[in-house]
């Protein structure tokens, strides 16, 4: 018991015991309702943020690229709180036996800046571990969430990401409550910036996105 606590409480296990533990501590207070447990999510391929937007145009970014990292890294679907522990834990559990088997017996200062390299390489089988859990995860809160509403096409939105292409982008859409923020696609031949209007067009189904084109082009 000892060991294990001198290791868990060691760097660099003690950030990760920290970041899982608070997570912990998160978890059993909206259980209690002592916290209100948020479900915003990232909805599973469309980049739609449960949530809403804030007026300020940093954070309405923020919602853009978090959204788009979390898709492109397959754990969109999901209360972002339950990526935060899967991802906590595992890199809690690599960190600590590296420490036990490794980093404990060499010297100081040679296992400080090894432990260095363990905290932020924890990561690596970290998220293809979460990644396995939050799949199946998905279907439990697809159920615990009401079906999307989709975007009526001809609907005018804003460019959110850097650009959007044939292959990646995503933009945002008024729908008379917290808005949406859909992936979107251009032909081949465009390529949006960030800022810029544009118009639903078409929508597809195999991979639920959505092509547009700028609004001036849809308008004339």
């Amino acid at each position: 018991m000892n060991e294990f606590l001198q290791t868990m409480l060691s760097f660099p296990t003690l950030v990760w015991s920290v970041i899982f533990a608070f997570c912990i501590v998160y978890w059993l207070l909206a259980v209690t309702g002592l916290v209100h447990h948020d479900h915003a999510h990232i909805e599973a391929g469309s980049g739609h943020v449960d949530g809403h937007f804030h007026a300020d145009g940093h954070a309405h970014h923020d919602h853009a690229e978090s959204a788009g990292l979390l898709a492109r890294l397959r754990l969109d679907g999901v209360p972002i709180m339950v990526v935060v522990t899967l991802l906590s834990f595992w890199a809690w559990v690599v960190t600590y036996f590296v420490q036990l088997l490794v980093l404990s017996r060499l010297p100081s200062g040679i296992s400080a800046g090894l432990g260095v390299l363990t905290l932020l390489g924890a990561l690596i089988p970290a998220l293809p571990m979460t990644m396995l859990l939050v799949q199946p995860a998905r279907a439990l809160f697809a159920k615990l969430n009401p079906p999307e509403t989709r975007p009526a096409l001809g609907s005018v939105g804003t460019v959110t990401t850097p650009s959007v292409d044939e292959l990646s982008g995503m933009a945002s859409f008024a729908d008379g409550g917290a808005g949406l923020l859909l992936q979107v696609r251009a032909q081949p031949s465009n390529r949006f910036k960030r800022g810029q209007r544009v118009v639903l067009l078409e929508y597809n189904a195999a991979n639920n996105t959505y092509f547009v084109v700028a609004e001036d082009e849809f308008n004339a």
